[in-house]
């Protein structure tokens, strides 16, 4: 069963499986990060089986200049003990079928560069390209890392 997590307690819930992907996150962060996502437009889903929540996504419909209207995925973690049996790849299939739902014609997401079994789940498995990101992150006083 696939279902939207709606309600505080549910996020609750989901935090211990979020933070298999988001490591850096604590719980009063997480539900704070929700709180102002939400109402931008951030969706929470997760795959669950008899009870247990064992995959979890993150998404949003957005619109730009190059891809049009979209399906942005933020966040895509299946329970590690539970990856390698179809759960990533029945939930992404779900965001595909939501996507098309809402009128996107396409979805993207990105994945960091050290997650090898990732990339090779996205583009062997599901079908997916991979593209470039550029990022760079930026200090409150305007020092950033690198730049001279």
């Amino acid at each position: 069963m696939i279902r939207e997590l709606t309600r505080r307690e549910e996020w609750v819930e989901a935090f211990p499986l979020m933070k298999e992907l988001r490591t850096h996150l604590d719980l009063d962060t997480y539900l704070s990060l929700l709180e102002e996502m939400r109402p931008r437009g951030y969706r929470l889903f997760a795959l669950e089986e008899s009870g247990r929540m064992l995959a979890l996504a993150g998404v949003a419909v957005m619109v730009n200049l190059y891809n049009g209207r979209h399906l942005f995925i933020y966040d895509l973690v299946t329970k590690e003990e539970e990856r390698s049996k179809g759960y990533g790849a029945k939930l992404l299939r779900y965001l595909e079928d939501f996507a098309r739902a809402q009128g996107c014609r396409l979805v993207e997401l990105t994945s960091g560069v050290r997650r090898k079994e990732a990339h090779r789940f996205y583009e062997e498995k599901m079908g997916y390209t991979r593209n470039r990101v550029f990022r760079k992150r930026l200090s409150p006083e305007g020092k950033e890392e690198g730049v001279k």
